[in-house]
């Protein structure tokens, strides 16, 4: 309430003839990442229809859970501010890498030692954050969508890295429908482009013959599979780069809550909202976990819904969480869409995490990197010691276990590089948090 006995926009109502159509348009805004997500990991991962299908109810599930928790909040939980929820697409690529390299239970089991980490840090968010100025997050999230790239590229080439030219000319018919429909559309359906683009390249798929759509076998309403991998595996070092991910996200959370509060009209107070809202990231990834998902994370990339219709109520997020929710649960949706080809799938991942990979550069833009600082430095030898492993994967063959983990991981061995000289090297005044997440 504000002083005058009213209720902020945040906290205002809506009539339920205005909150479904509200509540649509966010859910088509952030529907495609989660869908290519999910078929980005089923598709490395080699999963079969069925199981595509459970985990894609499951990530629905979570993002519908995330939404209405952020929303409206559960005690010291949830921001209270209007969020949607989504696996973040970082995350993913660091949940592949653990289970191309240990297995997918070691890397359920990742999910659930950065979702605890992440708990327990909280009593030092303002000593952790610090550690993440803009200069280790763009190093960070530039080196996760080089990777990325990669892992994309190989669902249109296979495993053995040789393409067939129908994979490549579907990829690439994709890709160029996204585009298309980026450029030539406007509002809640350009931010839609990547499903579209999907849908295109599966049309056209059937069309030409270029590849084939085979949904799953069922009907009805279902619950996802629990522990679809087995029983997760613990090992700290293997999850390394999801351990150190979840420490990075405390500055990304700063940023996108303290963007989120002033869009809304509500006065930015980090210190008692980051952990809220880190709360409900940690808990709902826990339950990630559990149901073969990789990290989730809270987005504020629905703040221009909001600024375009102008209706800033946290029950329009909370809407559409549930309307997330009914998805997960609605069996012909998931398993219709677990038949999208996969050459289709990694058109659309490569224009998703080309996007992540500029998005570092963006962040870097926001660092001080003149001449006359540490930052160009710091920055060159934290992207080299990132790049080396990417580039030249045996490098590192020789070293021990642990070490290659490590140093062979280039997100783990880029972050850390920035953070030791980014502390160690002297420099002007540290950067403010980022202003935003996407």
């Amino acid at each position: 309430m504000t002083a005058a006995g009213t209720v902020d926009a945040v906290d205002a109502p809506v009539p339920l003839r205005r909150l479904v159509p509200l509540s649509a348009q966010h859910v088509l805004a952030m529907i495609a990442a989660p869908v290519s997500t999910v078929f980005l990991v089923a598709g490395t991962l080699d999963m079969p229809p069925d199981s595509t299908a459970s985990l894609l109810s499951a990530v629905l599930l979570l993002c519908g859970a995330g939404a209405l928790l952020q929303s409206l909040g559960a005690g010291p939980v949830g921001g209270r501010l209007p969020f949607v929820m989504l696996p973040g697409g970082a995350a993913t690529a660091l949940f592949l890498q653990i289970a191309q390299e240990y297995g997918a239970p070691t890397a359920a089991g990742a999910v659930l030692l950065a979702a605890a980490l992440l708990l327990a840090v909280l009593p030092l968010y303002a000593r952790v954050v610090r550690l993440f100025p803009p200069l280790v997050m763009g190093v960070t999230v530039l080196l996760i969508g080089i990777a990325m790239i990669r892992v994309a590229t190989r669902l249109v080439t296979g495993p053995d890295g040789t393409g067939e030219p129908r994979a490549v000319l579907l990829a690439a018919l994709t890709v160029a429908a996204t585009v298309a429909a980026y450029v030539l559309l406007r509002g809640v359906w350009r931010q839609t482009s990547v499903l579209i683009g999907m849908a295109a390249g599966t049309a056209a798929a059937v069309a030409t013959g270029l590849g084939a759509f085979t949904p799953a076998a069922g009907s009805g309403f279902s619950l996802p599979a629990l522990l679809p991998f087995g029983a997760p595996r613990f090992d700290v070092v293997a999850a390394l780069p999801l351990l150190v991910f979840s420490l990075t996200t405390l500055a990304e959370i700063t940023g996108q809550t303290v963007l989120n509060s002033e869009t809304v009209g509500r006065t930015p107070d980090p210190a008692r909202d980051v952990p809220r809202v880190a709360r409900a990231d940690a808990l709902v990834s826990l339950a990630g976990g559990m149901f073969g998902t990789s990290v989730m994370v809270t987005s504020a990339e629905n703040i221009g819904i909001g600024r375009l219709t102008g209706v800033r109520s946290r029950f329009v997020t909370a809407g559409a969480g549930a309307l997330l929710v009914a998805l997960g649960l609605a069996t012909p949706v998931s398993r219709a869409l677990a038949g999208i080809p996969g050459a289709v799938v990694g058109g659309s991942a490569l224009v998703v995490y080309a996007v992540i990979a500029v998005m570092g550069v963006e962040m870097l833009r926001r660092a001080d990197l003149s001449g006359t600082g540490s930052g160009t430095l710091t920055a060159a030898l934290a992207l080299a010691a990132g790049l080396l492993p990417l580039l030249t994967p045996d490098l590192y063959a020789g070293f021990p276990g642990w070490a290659r983990t490590i140093l062979g991981s280039g997100v783990v061995a880029g972050t850390v590089t920035a953070v030791l000289l980014s502390a160690l090297l002297p420099r002007g005044a540290r950067p403010g948090p980022l202003p935003a997440r996407e």
